[in-house]
């Protein structure tokens, strides 16, 4: 099991992007969170499960949903804690 924490920094407040986030991860069994960060243009993600389907998530936040657009993701892969029953979005 891996742990994804990753910065997605670009325009990605106010366009759907934390619920795009969210049904990704779901839709790949995966657990964690995503949150807007305090600074208006980065989005926080964090992410385990199966280390293919973390890494595929990954991906997919390269695209991110319609209206967005991803200038950097800053990621680290590490050991998963496993402390999270499911993917959430965090205010």
């Amino acid at each position: 099991m891996q742990r994804l924490h990753a910065r997605v920094c670009g325009r990605v407040q106010g366009v759907g992007f934390r619920e795009y986030v969210r049904r990704e991860a779901a839709a790949r069994g995966l657990t964690g969170y995503v949150r807007n960060d305090e600074d208006g243009r980065t989005v926080e993600v964090v992410a385990e499960g199966e280390r293919a389907d973390v890494q595929n998530l990954l991906d997919a936040l390269q695209e991110g949903p319609r209206f967005s657009r991803v200038d950097r993701i800053d990621s680290t892969f590490s050991e998963a804690s496993r402390g999270f029953s499911r993917f959430s979005v965090e205010f």
